[in-house]
Formats: structure tokens, sequence, C-alpha cells
């Protein structure tokens, strides 16, 4: 993991680099507004990766607009499961930090947000993670999860029209926490703790049904 040089700049310079699913993702330090403390601050990949969280990053278009608000209540919602798994939700969009509290103190819907709201102003964190639009400057609707190690586990990107399912978002985070303790297993389609696992080998190859119990 990289280091960042400057303390005051929203996040790392990446250059040309991009985040690569199953790789390390570089540092970056993020300017945030935090409704817990109701105050502004900054949050790094490297403080969460030493205090040995999950990471989401949910990155989203713009605030004072109308999906948008939908999806943060959702995630909102989900707080605790987050809490639970050990998971540190930062949402992202091109807005500053003063934007994300006038937005959290008019709109209702965001009245349960407890999650850092970062300030990704110059896209390069977006731009990193593949989700900047620069036809309009905007992030799309990228989720992203990375493990305690620092690794990009999951990505997810939709389009401004489509909102997200908080609910899917704690499965995957959930099956993840459970193939890193499990790293020879692999968890097929739907799957919830309690649930059938697979061990992949040469033994499961046209066996899938039987290993299941189908």
């Amino acid at each position: 993991m990289h280091d960042h040089d400057d303390e005051d700049d929203c996040c790392v310079e990446f250059g040309e680099t991009q985040a690569l699913l199953g790789a390390e993702v570089d540092d970056f330090l993020l300017k945030v507004y935090d409704p817990t403390e109701g105050a502004f601050g900054e949050v790094s990949l490297g403080s969460l990766v030493e205090a040995g969280k999950w990471t989401v990053l949910f990155f989203y278009p713009a605030d004072f607009t109308f999906v948008c608000p939908t999806e943060l209540a959702d995630l909102a919602d989900k707080q605790e499961a987050f809490d639970a798994l050990g998971c540190e939700v930062v949402s992202v969009s091109t807005d500053t930090e003063f934007a994300h509290l006038a937005w959290r103190g008019s709109e209702k819907l965001l009245e349960k947000v407890r999650f850092k709201m970062g300030a990704d102003t110059t896209g390069e964190l977006s731009r990193y993670f593949g989700v900047y639009d620069p036809d309009t400057g905007l992030a799309l609707r990228g989720t992203f999860i990375i493990s305690p190690e620092g690794i990009l586990v999951s990505s997810e990107i939709n389009y401004y029209n489509v909102g997200r399912n908080a609910d899917e978002l704690v499965r995957k985070i959930k099956a993840n926490v459970y193939l890193r303790e499990h790293p020879a297993e692999a968890c097929p389609a739907k799957w919830e703790p309690g649930k059938k696992t697979l061990t992949p080998s040469e033994a499961l190859v046209g066996r899938v049904y039987e290993s299941l119990g189908e």
C-alpha cells in the first residue's frame, strides 16, 4: 500500500493507475463530513486497514438529487449489520463536504445516516475506481468492497438511473468475511451464512448438484 505524502491532499495522485480486483488498493486520504461527530474530518484507507476494518466505498452521482438519497437511506438502515461485520462504509461523490452537511441536514431520508460522507472534489478517487464520468464531472453508482488487508474483493458499477440494494451488499460482505477465514471454499449463488459452500477440486467437476444436496 502506498503512503500519501501530503496530508492536505484530497487523495493521492494515482496517475494512470486504476484499482484492480484481487489487487492491493493504493492508499488515499479523503475529506469527509462525519454525521456522527457533526464535524468535518478525513479518512484514509491506511487507517482503516490498520484498524482491521472491511471498507465499502459507495460512489454516487450528486447531493440534492433523486435516486441518491434513497440509496444512502437504504445503507443507513443496514448500519448495525455493517458494524457487526467490522465494516466501515464511506459514501463518496464529487460534491464538497460542505454540500454533504447541508444535504444531510435538509433531506429527511438522510436523517439516519451515520457513515462518513466523502468529498472527492477533484474526481481523482472516482477516476481511480473507474466511475468518473468526464462529461458530467460526476461519479457513477460504484460499490467497492476492500478487505482488511487492503485488497479489492468486489466491484459493482451501475449507471445513473438504477439504484442499488443494500441487502445484497451486506450478503456479499458476509460471504467475503467467511471466505477470508475459509480460503479453500467458494460461495454459490444466493449464499447466506449457514448454507453449504463449495470446495473446488477435480471431484467437484460436473457434481455441483450433488455437493449442494439439491
